[in-house]
This record gives C-alpha cells, structure tokens and sequence, in this order.
C-alpha cells in the first residue's frame, strides 16, 4: 500500500504543478486553490508513503517522477521545447528513479 500511497502522491504532485501554471501568477482562482488542494493532497499521501518507505528512497522517486512527468507535460500540453539534452536528462532521472525502486525491494 505504501507504493500506492507514493504514485498518488507523484500524480497529485503533477497536478499541483499543472495547476502552477494554469494560475497565472494567482490571477486565476480557480488553479491557484487547486494548486493548493493538490499539494496538500500530495504532502499527506507522500507522509503516508514514507511510514513503511525508506524516507531517502521515496522523496528521491516523488520528486525524480514528478520532475520527469513534469517536463512531459510541459512539452505535450504547455509546447515548452525538448531538445536532446532535456530528452537524455529525463531519461537519467527515469533510470535513477527505476534503479531506487529496485534498490528498495527488501523495505
């Protein structure tokens, strides 16, 4: 359950950021209190997480996703560039990422 606990957390994250940006620099109410309601929502699940995951392990998978899905939707949604450098870092992230959750099987 813990897992499930830390990929909502990282989807909630995602929204949080999403709704960052939609805000407009608080111009816009509507995202700028979801950008709070998915943050706190993301906080309390990662809490949650980190009671039976190594706290190290799931802050650096939390933030390493949400960074990487992050950069994603940026470039899908928003049309933020995606040169070749920002597509090989998202793909070290990723690994690093991968290679945590592995590292973590015996917790």
């Amino acid at each position: 359950m813990p897992w499930v606990y830390l990929a909502a957390a990282i989807v909630l994250e995602v929204a949080g950021t999403v709704c960052m940006k939609l805000s407009e620099t608080f111009t816009k109410p509507g995202p700028s209190i979801m950008l709070f309601v998915f943050y706190g929502a993301s906080f309390a699940m990662v809490t949650m997480a980190v009671g039976k995951i190594n706290i190290a392990t799931a802050y650096a998978i939390w933030s390493g996703a949400g960074t990487a899905m992050i950069a994603i939707v940026g470039y899908l949604y928003f049309k933020e560039p995606m040169g070749m450098l920002k597509v090989m870092s998202l793909v070290m992230i990723i690994l690093g990422v991968v290679g945590l959750r592995l590292a973590s099987e015996g917790t």
